[in-house]
């Protein structure tokens, strides 16, 4: 399989991820694409030849083998590896489709018409949604593997010795993995990067969540800012310490007059009702 037109593809996906989008997908090249090409294709290319059984019975070393690695890793990492970054493109013909219908409208309405996307890879809209499906099936995708590996190899390890017993084995026979402990530590490897890759995924989710909430939250906060701003709400609030000021009105009675030389105690009249 020829990984370098793979690579060039997903490049063009680096320039519309965030931060944590990109560190992921230098994990994947770095310590997943590049690991399984130098090193990985190597360590299993001998599994099957170097499976020895201790019988000189017929097919029995080819049905033990089948039963014990009834998918190769390396074949299972390849598939994973193609649908965990398929997403990712996904993205990327988004934004090429966007790009399109925004070239279609300048070519219709004109340079004055404006325009559809003042900026074509900005996550919104439709893009922002694919972008958080993408990193969904990438989370998922990853977990799914990681459960298929555990269901066929439990613990993810390999043993030294593996006990057989099915025709036309003619008895329980001992077959012999080749290199158990070099391939156990690559499988913990790959294993430990595609955890990895999962947290990133989710970490890069609840960024991109949070970072909407707060977007929608921002407009409400301000219109309560600038309504507690307004000429009304400083007098209902004046008129509020007014009255918790502890000035009180009494009911029924009437107010003073002003004082006069000519009546000085009319002031003192009350009329008690």
């Amino acid at each position: 399989m020829n990984w370098g037109v793979f690579e060039g593809l997903l490049s063009g996906v680096n320039k519309y991820s965030t931060a944590f989008g990109r560190i992921w997908l230098s994990l994947v090249f770095i310590f997943r694409v590049l690991v399984y090409l130098v090193t990985a294709e190597r360590v299993w290319s001998d599994d099957h030849k170097d499976f020895d059984c201790n019988t000189r019975q017929p097919g029995c070393t080819n049905v033990c083998f089948d039963q014990f690695f009834p998918v190769s890793h390396v074949r299972l990492w390849a598939l994973q590896l193609i649908l965990v970054t398929c997403p990712s493109l996904l993205v990327l013909m988004h934004v090429a489709y966007r790009e399109a219908q925004e070239k279609k409208h300048r070519q219709a309405a004109g340079e004055g018409g404006g325009r559809l996307y003042l900026d074509p890879g900005k996550k919104r809209g439709g893009l922002w949604w694919t972008y958080v499906c993408s990193l969904v099936c990438k989370a998922g995708v990853d977990a799914a593997f990681l459960c298929v590996f555990h269901s066929f190899y439990p613990k993810y390890t390999l043993p030294r010795v593996v006990k057989c017993h099915i025709a036309p084995c003619p008895n329980t026979v001992d077959c012999f993995i080749s290199k158990p402990s070099e391939k156990n530590i690559f499988t913990l490897f790959m294993v430990t990067t595609a955890v990895v890759c999962i947290l990133l995924n989710l970490v890069e989710l609840a960024y991109l969540v949070g970072k909407r909430c707060r977007e929608g939250l921002a407009p409400r906060t301000a219109r309560a800012e600038g309504a507690c701003r307004c000429p009304d709400c400083a007098a209902s609030s004046r008129s509020g310490r007014d009255l918790l000021s502890g000035d009180l009105l009494l009911l029924g009675s009437d107010p003073q007059p002003p004082l006069s030389p000519d009546h000085p105690r009319d002031h003192v009249k009350k009329t008690i009702l």
